[in-house]
């Protein structure tokens, strides 16, 4: 003779309220996760879920490829495209090194925190690594001083043409894309290793100290 108790719940519904609980859990862990409560994931995982390009590039040589680029872009756009309309040297440089600095902070800095195998990975690339609002002026200043050297080098080298040949009608080596490119990245990487190797002085003198 059946009971006259509560029915027992059918399959159906069981299973709907264990898939139901083990959502609702998923969303909860997923809400709550962060570097201290997540499980630590191998780097032989992680390399699974990473896209893999049939051209395979050294990390440095990815990143000189990247600043090279948007250095030529930048000289391509601005110096090159402004040039008509900007006759005054001191305003086409002004308006090229505010261009570049934000380029920097917002586009090139940024891709490499995006395609960093770890946080921080690409720091030593950047000037300024840490993502700050005032990194976006310090980023136009640099520039200002990095466009400076490379001006300067192109008139030195200008300089030493003409002194040769005697020609002064004439500027013998002309502003383009690739060379600047080459030049603004070279003076670019100098300064940076400079302040990479005037912090580790720092970090070893102040380990002496202590």
């Amino acid at each position: 003779m059946p009971s006259k108790g509560k029915k027992a719940p059918a399959p159906a519904e069981n299973a709907a309220e264990n898939y139901y609980r083990l959502n609702k859990k998923a969303v909860e862990d997923l809400v709550s996760a962060n570097e201290e409560n997540s499980p630590p994931v191998s780097e032989e995982e992680l390399k699974k879920y990473r896209s893999r390009s049939p051209l395979r590039l050294a990390d440095w040589l990815k990143a000189l490829l990247i600043k090279f680029w948007f250095n030529g872009a930048v000289c391509f756009f601005f110096l090159w495209g402004l040039g008509m309309y900007l006759p005054s040297t001191l305003d086409l440089l002004f308006v090229t090194g505010i261009a570049m600095g934000i380029v920097t902070d917002l586009l090139v800095n940024n891709i490499f925190r995006f395609y960093a195998k770890t946080p921080g990975a690409n720091d030593r690339w950047m000037m300024f690594p840490k993502r700050r609002f005032v990194t976006f002026f310090l980023n136009i200043l640099y520039a200002f001083a990095v466009l400076f050297l490379v001006y300067t080098l192109y008139n030195l080298i200008n300089a030493v043409i003409i002194s040769f040949t005697g020609q002064t009608d004439s500027i013998p080596l002309g502003v383009g894309p690739i060379l600047f490119g080459l030049f603004y990245l070279g003076f670019d990487m100098l300064l940076i290793g400079m302040k990479r190797l005037f912090g580790r002085i720092l970090s070893d003198a102040r380990k002496n100290l202590h």
